[in-house]
C-alpha cells in the first residue's frame, strides 16, 4: 500500500488551501502529490484525522404542490469561466448541524425556504465530491422548498441564476448545459421517478 511520509501546507486561504504530499508508491517510488483541502491546518486534513466530517452540503430540493420542479441554481464558476447548473449548495459552519447549513444557504441563494425530510441517514452520509485532487466532503441533504426567488440574500461574489426546473427542462439542460457531476446524476433520477424521492426508499 502508498504511504504518505510527509506534508507541507503551501498556502493560507479562508475556504480552500494547498498541500503537498511526500509520498511513496506501493512500489517504494518516492514522489510528490498535491492535495486540495478545505482544512485550515495539517492537523485537520482528513487524511490526518481520518475522520469524513462533512465539509459542506448539497441540497436536492423539490418546489411545487406535484413536487415536479427541481431547484436548481445556474452559477458562475471561475475554474472554467463560465456558468454551470449545480444544486444550492454551502459550506458547513463551525458548530452548525449540516440541515441547519442547508436550510440556511438556500435560503441565502434563493431566498426560498427549505424544509429537509427525514429519510434514511446512509442517503445524507458524507461522499467525497473529486477525491483525485480534494478531501473535500459533502452531505446531501433532501427536501422541499417554498415561498418566492429573490437575491436579496446573495454575496457580492455570488454570480447566481435560480432555476426552478420541470422535466422538460431537466432534459433539455442534460443534453445542452454545463451540469456538476453531483447534480447530473440526481437530475437523472428526477426525470426517471414516478413518484418525487421514490429512490430515497428504505435500503
Amino acid at each position: 500500500m502508498a504511504k504518505i511520509t510527509g506534508i507541507t501546507q503551501k498556502t493560507d486561504n479562508s475556504f480552500v488551501n494547498l498541500y503537498e504530499l511526500d509520498r511513496e508508491s506501493k512500489t517504494g517510488k518516492k514522489g510528490k502529490y498535491y492535495v486540495a483541502s478545505r482544512a485550515k491546518s495539517k492537523k485537520d486534513l482528513k487524511l490526518v484525522t481520518g475522520k469524513n466530517i462533512p465539509d459542506g452540503v448539497v441540497i436536492y430540493s423539490l418546489y411545487g404542490e406535484k413536487k415536479d420542479k427541481v431547484v436548481l441554481i445556474r452559477q458562475y464558476r471561475y475554474a472554467i469561466n463560465d456558468y454551470v447548473y449545480e444544486f444550492p449548495a454551502g459550506l458547513v459552519e463551525k458548530g452548525e448541524a449540516y440541515r441547519e447549513t442547508a436550510i440556511r444557504e438556500m435560503k441565502e441563494e434563493t431566498g426560498l425556504e427549505f424544509i429537509p425530510i427525514t429519510i434514511n441517514e446512509t442517503y445524507e452520509k458524507p461522499a467525497f465530491t473529486t477525491v483525485g485532487m480534494t478531501d473535500e466532503s459533502c452531505a446531501t441533504v433532501f427536501g422541499v422548498s417554498t415561498g418566492e426567488i429573490s437575491k436579496e440574500f446573495q454575496e457580492d461574489s455570488e454570480e447566481i441564476e435560480v432555476v426552478l426546473a420541470d422535466r422538460d427542462e431537466v432534459r433539455r439542460i442534460l443534453k445542452e448545459e454545463k451540469v456538476a457531476i453531483m447534480c447530473s446524476y440526481m437530475l437523472m433520477h428526477f426525470l426517471h421517478d414516478q413518484e418525487p424521492f421514490e429512490f430515497l426508499k428504505e435500503l
